[in-house]
């Protein structure tokens, strides 16, 4: 099982936002069950869930994990294909957000563009890298700072946008013969408190969330090579800072 898989299918998308499939998929997620079994579960005639179940496996959201027999019937043991799901904006094609469409670097509706467009090429790479049984190589870090004032934030996203930018300009070379391009995106926004993101009708004015280090515990998954086109964004309340290097889109 996957710890996580995009789906950019529309279809898929609608099977996977039903209420009654998204319960199965978060009960398979959990390990492997019966029609039977998840029926006790949901509450639900065990031929409607098997109708649910074979929507969910038709779009490759749950596969058979096993059979067992019971008496006289064999039983299909189902599960999840991962763990979570993330929607790709393919799924809403016609609609998707471009953030190429207005530039706006103290616009958090751009950030969330530049981050959708983020789930939707990552999505697309994992697929292609996938059918290709090919290893993807990427980079996140993720951290958490405590500001003391906005002076001190309006003085962080200046010294990031600086040093990432001479990064970018000290390492772009856009004439390497066979040299591939990457994306770069540094985001910074306040932290929600995790009852926020639990319950969605909470989420009015984000509260940076205090931490004693300047950065606290950040997650680094490191592998450095598979964005496309470089570019840098940097967030704070809603600040954001694009940086494309010389010869670059």
């Amino acid at each position: 099982m996957l710890d996580v898989t995009v789906i950019e299918d529309a279809e898929a998308a609608a099977v996977s936002l039903d209420p009654i499939r998204a319960r199965l998929l978060a009960e398979l997620a959990a390990g492997p069950a019966s029609a039977a079994m998840l029926a006790a579960k949901v509450g639900l005639p065990r031929q409607k869930v098997n109708y649910h179940l074979k929507a969910l496996e038709r779009h490759g959201l749950v596969e058979l994990a096993g059979e067992r027999r019971k008496g006289n019937v064999t039983e299909r043991l189902m599960r999840a294909t991962a763990a979570s799901y993330v929607i790709s904006p393919l799924a809403l094609a016609a609609v998707q957000p471009d953030p190429d469409r207005f530039r706006d670097q103290l616009s958090a509706r751009w950030l969330l563009a530049v981050g959708a467009r983020l789930v939707r090429d990552v999505g697309a790479l994992i697929t292609g890298a996938t059918k290709a049984r090919k290893r993807l190589a990427t980079y996140a870090l993720d951290g958490e700072v405590t500001f003391a004032s906005a002076a001190d934030r309006a003085a962080f996203i200046e010294e990031l946008t600086q040093g990432v930018g001479a990064l970018i300009r000290k390492y772009h070379d856009g004439n390497a013969e066979g040299g591939r391009d990457h994306r770069i995106v540094v985001a910074v926004h306040p932290t929600l408190k995790p009852e926020a993101i639990a319950e969605p009708d909470a989420i009015a004015k984000p509260e940076v969330t205090a931490r004693p280090d300047a950065i606290a515990k950040p997650e680094v998954t490191a592998r450095p090579d598979a964005i496309a086109k470089p570019e840098v964004t940097a967030e704070s309340e809603a600040v954001a800072v694009d940086s494309t290097p010389p010869g670059q889109d």
